[in-house]
């Protein structure tokens, strides 16, 4: 791909998608080289296709990759029914969804053993359901056991460290009964109640009436373990291109055309410089994958969601040593799953993160270029201490400092239902080799595996 190796380093001429701009083609295109693209891209080059990873920033996972709790999730909170713990809704319809591009889902609900789909085309609803037939890979679990076997083969450091989910008050109780119950229709069989007396006798500085101990979960290091994917992609012979924004894309004579720009131009030219034609594209650009489908013209806007983002920020404990030895959780918050103690491999102890709705006007260059403000107001501390203590009382005053903070790429706004994963393919929006990737945050990291997994086995 000399086109892409020489895009790094070259002053585009071309300003604009005249007949004399440069074009290439090319095999499979990975957009985003966060975790999900990088393990794309390895799971692509492992099955004999020939990569091409498109990344706006200098380095590899530096938006949500790099920016959240390195956390390797058990599939507890997640509907049994979702892709999150499943794969595509595309098998549950695929004869009525296959070429109907003007659909858009607009509500899923369980109904027995079925599931009810409405889906809505010029102003009416259509409804359809589907049996017992359509099981595929649990994204989630399936992750977790590959992402642990992975670590393990490859000397990527991470810990099972286990987690307690806790209930605090009395109201709460019930709810751990609901995740338990969940956990088990998802498949994750290890959880175990217990009293607030066996919790806290596991941890002493923990106080709640009852909690979820979920043994599976635990740490990991995502830089090593994102390195490690790119090492194999590499190896396998991809080629990543850094400084390299896409911004955007059609639907031409050629088949998928697709603009890119150097990084450094976009500000003050976002128009495309270079075209590349690839057979396969995966647009895995996490904070910006929405902002991008919605400049792909071609492409029916009922497939693309709206896109919401929210700001999480984490506290890290002042003392050294930690006051746990388990990732201790609340009950689940609206947009989150609630301010918890997380500790990194090297013994850090974080609280976070919380939740800041954004107001969603980012403008779409400023999301291909991951512009969005990262910083941690001190004060925000004031917030974190009553929710910590609820569990953690003897938190000192002044312990709290200012850690780090991530953006979510969500597909739903405040007091909305999680909603899952969308991983968009030709048999939903109807265009050849397209993959849209939208609203990957957690569990996409414990995910990522079985994300790729899930991409080769069902559309190469």
């Amino acid at each position: 791909m000399l086109l892409l190796r020489r895009l790094a380093g070259a002053v585009a001429e071309a300003r604009g998608l005249a007949s004399g701009t440069p074009r290439e083609a090319a095999d499979a295109v990975v957009v985003g080289a966060g975790v999900v693209g990088l393990a794309v891209a390895r799971a692509l080059a492992m099955a004999g296709r020939e990569v091409v990873v498109v990344e706006a920033a200098p380095s590899f996972g530096t938006g949500t990759s790099s920016r959240n709790s390195e956390v390797i999730h058990a599939g507890i909170y997640y509907p049994p029914r979702s892709l999150k713990v499943r794969a595509s809704l595309s098998v549950l319809l695929p004869g009525r969804i296959r070429h109907a591009r003007s659909l858009c889902i607009i509500s899923v609900a369980h109904i027995g053993s079925s599931i009810s789909v409405s889906l809505q085309s010029s102003g009416s609803v259509l409804r359809s359901g589907a049996g017992n037939g359509y099981h595929l890979a649990r994204l989630c679990v399936r992750g977790k056991e590959m992402l642990y076997n992975y670590c393990a083969e490859r000397g990527v450091a991470h810990k099972r460290l286990g987690k307690l989910i806790v209930a605090t008050g009395a109201a709460e109780t019930g709810k751990l009964d609901m995740l338990l119950r969940n956990a088990k229709e998802s498949g994750v069989n290890d959880l175990q109640l217990m009293e607030g007396s066996q919790a806290m006798e596991m941890e002493p500085e923990l106080r709640c009436l009852k909690a979820l101990l979920s043994p599976s979960t635990g740490i990991v290091d995502s830089h090593s373990f994102m390195l490690s994917l790119l090492a194999d992609a590499e190896n396998l012979g991809t080629t990543i291109s850094y400084n390299t924004a896409v911004i955007g894309g059609h639907v031409g004579y050629e088949g998928l055309e697709l603009h890119i720009c150097e990084s450094k131009e976009l500000q003050n030219h976002p128009v495309g410089s270079h075209v590349l034609l690839p057979k396969l594209l995966i647009n895995s650009a996490g904070l910006s994958a929405v902002p991008l489908a919605k400049r792909f013209r071609g492409l029916d806007q009922a497939f693309v969601p709206n896109p919401h983002y929210a700001r999480g920020c984490y506290f890290t404990l002042s003392q050294t040593k930690s006051p746990f030895s388990h990732l201790i959780y609340p009950l689940p918050e609206d947009g989150g799953i609630g301010v918890h103690v997380t500790i990194d491999l090297n013994g850090l102890v974080r609280f976070g993160p919380d939740v800041e709705w954004l107001d969603g006007g980012e403008d779409p260059v400023s999301c291909f270029l991951n512009r969005f403000d990262y910083s941690v107001d001190p004060t925000r501390c004031s917030v974190f201490y009553p929710v910590v203590r609820k569990y953690f009382p003897n938190l000192k005053d002044g312990s709290l400092e200012p850690g780090y903070s991530g953006i979510r790429p969500k597909l739903c706004g405040p007091g909305q239902p999680p909603p899952d994963f969308v991983i968009q393919g030709p048999d939903i929006h109807g265009i050849p080799g397209l993959i849209n990737l939208f609203g990957i945050e957690s569990p996409g990291l414990t995910s990522s595996l079985a994300i790729a997994e899930h991409i080769v086995s069902r559309y190469l």
